[in-house]
Parts: structure tokens; sequence; C-alpha cells
């Protein structure tokens, strides 16, 4: 199997970016309520609304099914769908991500245990632990490093 193509998010993707965020946290972030999800969710929606550039991975239809934010050498967000994880889309996204965008940070649940092991597995080191997250509620958040990563490709202009 090739690598699927990666693309741009179009303000047409964004209800079907929604349900990828939706999927994808309620399958991994077993720590959060339910209502703690519902209540995430308008905020994420105008979140992804306003993060440009969103880079997608999409199935044979093209519909998006993960997608990959980045800003200042952060990962932001990744987030694949329930129904397309194992299959290699957070790895493309990830390897995406630091060869192309330049990212070397991300910043993640300290309780989401898949996540925490797939950065882990891909090169990432805990530097740091927040006891809050960024929006001062009790889930830790981890910042990861990768000390490999190239710097940023710079195109010819």
């Amino acid at each position: 199997m090739h690598d699927p193509a990666i693309t741009l998010a179009t303000p047409d993707d964004l209800p079907r970016l929604l349900a990828v965020w939706e999927s994808s946290v309620r399958a991994t972030h077993a720590f959060l309520p339910p209502a703690e999800i519902d209540r995430l969710s308008p905020l994420v929606r105008d979140l992804l609304a306003s993060f440009v550039p969103l880079h997608v991975i999409r199935d044979a239809t093209g519909v998006p099914y993960a997608f990959l934010g980045v800003a200042d050498g952060t990962i932001e967000m990744l987030f694949v769908h329930d129904d397309w994880r194992g299959r290699g889309a957070g790895r493309r996204l990830l390897e995406h991500a630091v060869t192309a965008l330049g990212a070397k940070r991300v910043d993640v649940n300290e309780q989401n245990a898949q996540g925490v092991g797939f950065y882990r597995h891909l090169g990432f080191r805990q530097v740091a632990r927040s006891p809050l997250d960024g929006q001062g509620h009790p889930y830790p958040v981890l910042h990861m490093l990768r000390q490999d990563a190239p710097t940023r490709r710079r195109s010819a202009a």
C-alpha cells in the first residue's frame, strides 16, 4: 500500500473534521466524561474553523478521515477517525509534520496512554509536565520534544 496523499482541508470539510475529532477522542480519551466531550465540541468546531492550514488524509471518495494542524513547530492537533486507526494515517501525518512542517513539539494528555505511546514510539520524549490542561482542568499534559527532527525545508521562492 502506498502512502496516502496529504491535502489541505477546505471549509466544506469542517463538519467531517469535527466528526473525526469526536470519533478519535471518544476512542482514546477514556478519562473524559461524555459530557466533557460534548462541552468541548463547539470549542473544537470554532478552532477548526479558524486554524489554517489543516492537513488531511482522505478516503477513496474524498472524505477526510485524519487531520493535522501545526503552528510554530508544535503539533497542535492530530486526530484519526476511530474506523481508520492502526492503518498508518497517524504516522503519515506525524512524519509530514516533522519533515515538511518542521514540527518538533507536541503536548498530549498524560491520561491518553495510546497517544503518549504513539508519540514516544515515533521519537518524542517528555521534557515537561503540566498538572492542568490549557483550560485549567485537571487533565495533566505532557510536553514532548523530538530532538532529532530536521529543520523545516525552505521552498524556493
